[in-house]
């Protein structure tokens, strides 16, 4: 007897739209979205036009030292040298005095400036003043505006969009194409982001697939160590921790390796999806021989901490903390446990996923859309070409090497150099085994098709970062919170301010570079207060709930570049990976949460 579901189903993308009965419901989501949209849209372009913004600025103590050239202090891992001289304190106009009168207004938007202050004939201490300005709680509108939209519409373009156009109205920059677009598509980030995701990401991919190097792959996993889907999800947890160095480098190698393996073991996208995320991030600020202590060690200096004194000790520090990351351990070990099928806080909607998958072979939810195009889900291998596994394991063990060796030779892996030479090596592996350049050429830009809508979200999710944190949302955020407080809710508030404001932003080293300036003083003060006998450990409790609050908001976030990236490179539609994640990592968040709290209590 034929299923009646038969009918919706989607053969191209293996996927059921929303049946009849659906068609009011989503008509009704659409147009609340939209009223929503333009309700809030016109209110920022209100708030903008009426409403002063408030300014005040960062004071960061520097960490000085002296070589030939003169002073100099670390940021991100290299020297800046300061001018032969600084004005005082006091003269600057980013002085708390000074901005209260009004005086910098547009002229210091965004300005930084290095002072000093004479604390003695012989002592003189550094700062760094960095203005910044905000509209209150309206900060918040262009995030809140971008989540509530993906929410309602499972449509990240528009949401992102959207926030753009909300945040554009509150800043007062209404030619949105001159003014906020190209100048963010014409930034370097963007430019990478087009380099890396769209043209050699995308390349190599579709290379792949022209070859049949993921079908090689599977066939030689399957043979020799996947049996069901319980060992290929091992296989995909264990090379989450392999690809340590970063969250988008773990999430992009994750799910091109694994994608083709897990389809044919039946594992849905949404918990395959989960797997990649929840081991990027995470392992990267756990295992963090990479890019992290050396980029957070320059927001952590504290004046009086001497165990903070100097860079070394400052990353020596980071290393001492990891086994209070809490809900970075946590997320790797509920994916593990997810990979035995043993997660004992398992939400239903991945209960359903799972059940889905294996029992009707739907590796996505009916209605949902695919994030990356049906061009990476298809192998077209040209006549008289045979696939082999060395195909994949080749360019792949390229890729890896010069990351890594990148990492060890200069403190930070070159991502570019290790794709850019992944793909050549996949292409002359292809010609030279006897592919013809047309095809091959097909490949590429079918790779490149099949990522296109990714890399436009991930431009637009860049587009709205800056827009957020033009109007100073964080900044909002962290003012609101930086008072006095009893010195064990410290480390919670600290992990729920870092969460909105990485949730909203949809970066973890954008939300350190606002909280860490604030949270390692506000704690060193309450260290001080409260006369604390072990003031490193408590120290240490409220680094890891900045660090693992900004993690867990990065994770979970659908702007999100990591999110995006792994809904694209499993296949699974974002909102999708989104719900399905969110349950898992908010137990993991909550338990990371209790654990500070009570640990916090053996400091005093």
């Amino acid at each position: 007897m034929p299923n009646p579901r038969d009918e919706f189903l989607d053969q191209d993308q293996g996927t059921m739209p929303y049946p009849p009965e659906h068609g009011n419901r989503r008509h009704f989501l659409r147009s609340a979205s939209l009223w929503i949209f333009l309700t809030l849209a016109l209110l920022a372009f209100g708030v903008g036009r009426q409403v002063e913004p408030t300014w005040t600025a960062d004071k960061v103590t520097l960490d000085i030292q002296q070589d030939k050239q003169g002073l100099y202090y670390v940021s991100q891992g290299k020297p800046q040298y300061l001018p032969e001289e600084l004005p005082a304190y006091a003269d600057s106009p980013l002085h708390p005095q000074q901005l209260e009168q009004g005086k910098p207004a547009v002229e210091v938007a965004f300005a930084q400036e290095a002072v000093l202050t004479k604390t003695g004939e012989q002592s003189t201490r550094y700062y760094q003043l960095t203005a910044k300005r905000h509209w209150g709680f309206w900060s918040l509108l262009p995030a809140l505006v971008a989540i509530i939209l993906c929410w309602l519409t499972k449509e990240p373009i528009t949401a992102l969009l959207g926030g753009i156009v909300t945040g554009a109205f509150l800043l007062g920059q209404y030619n949105l194409t001159e003014e906020v677009i190209v100048p963010s598509l014409a930034s370097t980030g963007a430019a990478q982001i087009l380099l890396l995701y769209l043209w050699l990401l995308g390349g190599l991919m579709g290379v792949w697939a022209r070859m049949g190097a993921p079908k090689a792959f599977a066939e030689v996993m399957t043979r020799y160590f996947v049996k069901g889907p319980r060992s290929a999800r091992l296989v995909s947890w264990a090379l989450g921790l392999v690809f340590f160095q970063g969250g988008t480098v773990s999430t992009v190698l994750v799910g091109t390796t694994v994608k083709p393996l897990a389809d044919q073991e039946k594992i849905s996208h949404e918990e395959l999806s989960y797997i990649v995320d929840s081991t990027a991030s995470p392992i990267a600020s756990v295992l963090a021989f990479n890019a992290w202590p050396g980029y957070v060690q320059s927001f952590i200096f504290v004046s009086g901490a001497g165990f903070l004194a100097t860079e070394t000790d400052r990353i020596a520090f980071f290393f001492q903390s990891i086994p209070l990351h809490f809900y970075a351990l946590l997320a790797v070990l509920s994916t593990f446990l997810l990979s035995i099928d043993k997660l004992p806080w398992m939400s239903q909607n991945l209960k359903a996923a799972i059940q889905r998958s294996r029992t009707e072979g739907l590796l996505d939810a009916p209605g949902s859309t695919p994030l990356s195009a049906k061009e990476l889900h298809t192998t077209d291998i040209p006549e008289g070409y045979t696939p082999h596994v060395m195909d994949f394991f080749a360019p792949l063990l390229l890729l890896i090497g010069l990351a890594i060796g990148t990492f060890v030779s200069s403190g930070s892996p070159n991502v570019r150099w290790a794709f850019g030479a992944a793909l050549l090596l996949a292409c002359i592996m292809a010609l030279f085994r006897g592919m013809s350049l047309n095809d091959l050429m097909d490949g590429i830009g079918n790779g490149m098709k099949g990522v296109v809508m990714g890399s436009v979200i991930l431009l637009l999710a860049i587009t709205l970062g800056g827009i957020s944190k033009a109007t100073g949302g964080g900044n909002y955020l962290v003012e609101l919170l930086g008072t006095s407080m009893p010195y064990w809710l410290l480390p919670v508030i600290l992990q729920i301010l870092t969460i909105v404001i990485a949730f909203s932003t949809g970066t973890s080293w954008g939300t350190y570079a606002v909280a860490f300036p604030l949270a390692m003083p506000l704690a060193w003060a309450l260290v001080q207060a409260n006369d604390m006998s072990h003031p490193v450990l408590y120290m240490m409790i409220c680094f890891s709930a900045v660090m693992d609050g900004s993690v867990f908001g990065d994770q979970c976030s659908p702007i999100s570049d990591t999110t995006v990236l792994s809904a694209m490179c499993t296949g699974c539609d974002l909102m999708d990976h989104v719900k399905t994640q969110l349950p898992q990592a908010t137990v993991a968040a909550v338990l990371a949460a209790m654990g500070w709290t009570a640990l916090a209590a053996f400091a005093v």
